[in-house]
């Protein structure tokens, strides 16, 4: 029989999917109204992974990753997903989200999303809500699945989140 342990802490993230129209420094205040000070935040880049935006945000979309500074515990991941929904909606124009907000988490072992859709590689968290593990922490580096987004898989993305998940590291230490 395995003994019970709590969770260590996390480090939470947002990435940051946004049209032409929207603010992002009004963005940030309201993020970090949810999730504290903003610690770093990786290059801007346009999205041009897909079009399945396109129909409700338009084109030219920008995109980037947030951490923030204080840790969250991981059983939190439901509830501010379902915050940052309530953000998107308070975003939208004539019920089109300007915004699109994907919270949360890297370990040491790995980065997790939340999303509202259930897939086979998804585990629900309670709340209609799942983690997705978009990357996984191997043999010094992240290593990306069949089913982790494209922008996930650049090496923006990789070299962003090695320095986010080292920065957690130096956080777990002090706990």
């Amino acid at each position: 029989m395995g003994t019970l342990h709590d969770p260590i802490p996390a480090k939470p993230i947002c990435a940051i999917l946004w049209s032409p129209e929207a603010s992002m420094t009004d963005l940030r205040k309201d993020l970090e109204s949810l999730l504290g000070t903003v610690e770093s935040e990786s290059a801007v880049f346009l999205f041009d992974y897909t079009d399945y935006y396109h129909r409700e945000m338009g084109t030219d979309l920008q995109k980037q990753y947030l951490s923030f500074k204080t840790l969250m515990h991981p059983e939190d991941l439901p509830g501010l997903k379902m915050k940052t929904n309530v953000l998107e909606s308070q975003w939208s124009e004539q019920n089109k989200r300007r915004i699109n907000l994907d919270p949360g988490y890297i370990t040491a072992a790995k980065l997790v999303l939340a999303s509202t859709k259930d897939f086979a590689h998804r585990v629900y968290l309670g709340d209609q809500i799942y983690g997705d593990v978009q990357l996984r922490f191997m043999r010094g580096k992240f290593h990306f699945s069949e089913w982790t987004y494209p922008d996930y898989q650049t090496e923006l993305a990789q070299k962003y989140f090695s320095t986010v998940r080292e920065r957690f590291n130096e956080q777990d230490k002090t706990i």
